[in-house]
């Protein structure tokens, strides 16, 4: 290039010339391309644990890209939950945060997976422990035991990313409910087909609602009790519709969520980024499954300082239930080889529940949401081969 030939001459004809020249090439040999930005559509708040757990995906994109993608995120306007599915597909964003039940034709096999949340309360492991181990199952589950798994996403152009969890459900009431004998006939909101059963199961009554109506479904006594994390006591202020909680009854938790990546996008990148992409996923997954479990210690603590009574379910509630939970993993197989076709449930499940018992002796000494990250990214995440899944 004439600029590099000339250089000896050139600097003869001034320190200006010679500085303008320098500033040229250091340009030159710069890379000069501009970090690759990319979008992140959540309907969560600002704020909030997805908000939150948002920014730290942006946040641990550029540093695990080494600064080659950025992400501009989102919240509770690109898309909303219940236009995920079909917005990561179209290509108006890049990445979104799943609530994967609301797609059950979509995503079949990965929603059989999150009606198996109340198997943890049968590993005999602390609830707080829950929701860590079951992001932590259902990852590992998907990436690298469920081909077909990953094949309903694809089919969607959507690359599964990673999955996180809610904190233990418990009986948030308007009344005190603590034995079996109390539930017979009380009125129930549940938040799925499998908490419709389990309320039957123990003679209530389901009540199906939007979380958006509870408050006034309690204050207004149109239901006796929610099946609810407790973090939802300070989210939708039911703190002030609730004067007594029930714990110790095995209802499992809350397992829907997870991100997707757009599969263009994904093929796009190259492994270098697709790693960083899910590296970033890890810590995010991470960050919201923490936080659940904080935010439940959190709103526990405050609704004791408040006055709100606490039970323990007694023997005949949390035998039942468990004796429940047994009998609906068939039910569960059932139905989805009925309604989806799915006719390796059952052995689906039977693969699922030692993964689900491993990863509760692996969570079990986790004390932060970044040992929690590490932990998914060494057990999970680094290993998925990016230079064939997805693509």
């Amino acid at each position: 290039m004439p600029v590099f030939r000339s250089w000896g001459a050139a600097s003869r004809r001034g320190p200006a010339f010679t500085a303008l020249l320098a500033a040229l090439a250091a340009l030159l040999f710069s890379s000069g391309v501009a970090a690759k930005q990319l979008r992140y559509a959540t309907g969560s708040a600002p704020n909030s644990l997805g908000g939150l757990a948002a920014e730290k995906f942006a946040e641990s994109l550029e540093d695990y890209s080494g600064g080659d993608l950025t992400a501009k995120v989102y919240m509770m306007s690109l898309l909303s939950f219940a236009e995920m599915s079909g917005g990561v597909e179209k290509g108006m964003t890049d990445i979104g945060s799943m609530i994967y039940p609301y797609f059950p034709s979509e995503y079949p096999r990965t929603n059989l997976v999150a009606e198996l949340t109340m198997l943890t309360d049968l590993m005999g492991a602390p609830k707080s422990l829950s929701n860590l181990a079951y992001a932590g199952a259902v990852s590992e589950f998907v990436f690298e035991h469920c081909p077909k798994c990953v094949a309903e996403w694809e089919a969607h152009d959507h690359v599964f990313s990673g999955g996180s969890a809610a904190s233990p459900y418990y009986f948030l009431c308007n009344k005190p409910v603590d034995t079996l004998k109390d539930l017979s006939d009380k009125r129930v909101r549940v938040g799925g087909a499998q908490w419709a059963r389990a309320a039957e199961a123990l003679n209530a009554t389901p009540v199906t609602m939007s979380v958006n109506e509870i408050y006034e479904g309690l204050s207004q006594g149109a239901v006796d009790c929610t099946m609810q994390a407790a973090a939802e006591l300070i989210s939708f202020n039911l703190m002030e519709v609730t004067t007594d909680i029930t714990l110790g009854a095995p209802l499992g938790i809350y397992g829907g969520l997870s991100l997707s990546t757009n599969r263009k996008v994904w093929r796009d990148l190259d492994e270098k980024q697709r790693k960083a992409v899910l590296h970033a996923a890890a810590d995010s997954n991470a960050n919201v499954t923490w936080g659940y479990r904080i935010d439940d210690e959190r709103a526990l603590k405050q609704a004791k300082e408040k006055g709100i009574a606490m039970h323990e379910a007694d023997d005949a509630m949390a035998t039942t239930a468990e004796q429940f939970i047994e009998k609906d993993m068939e039910t569960i197989a059932a139905n989805y080889q009925t309604k989806y076709g799915v006719d390796d449930a059952a052995e689906m499940i039977a693969t699922f529940r030692p993964l689900l018992e491993k990863w509760m002796t692996l969570v079990k000494d986790v004390d932060s949401s970044e040992a929690l990250a590490d932990l998914y990214w060494k057990e999970i995440y680094s290993k998925v081969d990016v230079s064939k899944y997805g693509l």
